[in-house]
């Protein structure tokens, strides 16, 4: 019988890491005692405020319009809003025509990449980098070009430079980052920008985890450039501040003409963004200011726990801690991959091992490990430090 054939870019694009961690747990059991501590998602899972619920469920309820086909950008009022609050964070004036909402900041990321590169191109992504972003170039063919992070798992504007060809589209950095957690200093972001700009590429900014960090005001002044939208793609993500990942409500920011292009993807793929979604990220964004600030207060205090907590483990060294991630290396005997397997057995931890997050051929994500600790308080914190003291290295 003849096979239908499979696209090749496909086959070759590794499987989703958290889907494959989660089979880790099947067969083993956790006692009452010592249950699960799953930092291995960086997904709140406790539901959104009940004003936010109420009016996602009066709309449900109320407004029919809220189950039909919406525009394929978004709403305007959503889109006007976003361009509002972010050019007052960031001290710009923005428009809505120059944002997208879509079905996610992962699909902000897919639309925006389908603009630039096709099969062939390059782009540059920092290591260790976030595994989706680097399934999606590979599902499209576009070449990944590792860069290595420096101290403190800050990527290097110099050593990028060396690394663009003339096949080069843009340069990806995700800011509080994703593994590591690291805060990129403005005058770094600055320098990648200068240096896209100089190069004739685009320099794609994931601020998924903004309202998480840990500096106050804005952490770039990329927005201050009257011609910022020729070089610089902003990216942002609805789910972690209001708590809606299962609506999917995530955004792009980027040029008139760009948004054009970005429409033509999202047509194609989704028609449009989840109404509802859409209903309940507007609410967030015009009553939930005071309550997003005492989630960043929380998140803030459990990094603060984690920094503490690892600087007392043997042998345990912190890379990088900020937003919802602690990024380690670990001092087990045994490639990283394995040692999170032990750790769902003998500790009940589930942990990603470090070579979800780096290339097959870097032998550094052998030794590390990421901690998702957004959905674990600050004496949970302390639990997992415990069970990781404890563990028989």
């Amino acid at each position: 019988m003849t096979v239908a054939p499979l696209n090749p870019a496909l086959a070759r694009t590794f499987a989703p890491p958290v889907m494959e961690a989660r089979g880790w747990l099947d067969g083993v059991t956790f006692p009452p005692e010592r249950p699960l501590i799953n930092v291995s998602q960086a997904a709140p899972i406790d539901p959104p405020p009940e004003g936010l619920r109420r009016a996602v469920a009066e709309a449900a309820l109320n407004d029919p319009a809220a189950h039909l086909y919406g525009p394929v950008l978004g709403m305007t009022e959503l889109r006007d809003e976003l361009a509002t609050q972010l050019g007052a964070h960031y001290g710009a004036t923005l428009s809505g025509a120059q944002v997208a909402i879509t079905q996610g900041c992962n699909q902000a990321f897919c639309a925006t990449l389908a603009t630039l590169a096709g099969p062939g191109d390059e782009v540059i992504l920092p290591t260790p980098w976030y595994f989706n972003h680097k399934m999606w170039l590979d599902m499209a063919s576009v070449k990944t070009v590792p860069l290595p992070a420096g101290p403190g798992l800050i990527p290097e504007p110099e050593r990028a430079a060396g690394l663009i060809t003339d096949r080069t589209r843009a340069i990806i950095l995700v800011s509080p980052n994703n593994p590591g957690g690291a805060e990129y200093p403005a005058e770094v972001v600055r320098a990648f920008y200068d240096l896209c700009r100089d190069r004739g590429i685009a320099l794609i900014v994931d601020e998924t985890y903004r309202d998480f960090d840990s500096r106050t005001g804005p952490a770039h002044d990329l927005f201050h450039d009257p011609d910022w939208d020729r070089t610089f793609i902003h990216l942002y993500s609805f789910s972690k501040a209001y708590r809606l990942t299962g609506h999917r409500v995530g955004a792009l920011v980027t040029s008139v003409g760009r948004i054009a292009e970005v429409e033509k993807f999202l047509d194609t793929v989704a028609i449009c963004p989840n109404q509802l979604g859409q209903i309940g990220a507007l609410w967030g964004m015009r009553n939930l200011g005071q309550w997003v600030a005492g989630e960043r207060a929380e998140i803030l205090a459990r990094r603060a726990a984690m920094v503490q907590g690892l600087a007392g483990l043997d042998g345990w060294k912190t890379l990088g801690c900020g937003a919802y991630f602690a990024y380690v290396e670990h001092p087990a005997a045994q490639d990283s991959p394995d040692f999170a397997r032990r750790l769902v057995r003998e500790a009940g931890v589930l942990l990603l091992p470090g070579t979800m997050f780096t290339p097959a051929d870097d032998p550094s994500g052998r030794r590390q490990c990421r901690i998702a600790f957004a959905n674990i308080d600050v004496p949970g914190i302390g639990a997992l430090m415990g069970r990781l003291a404890a563990l028989a290295i």
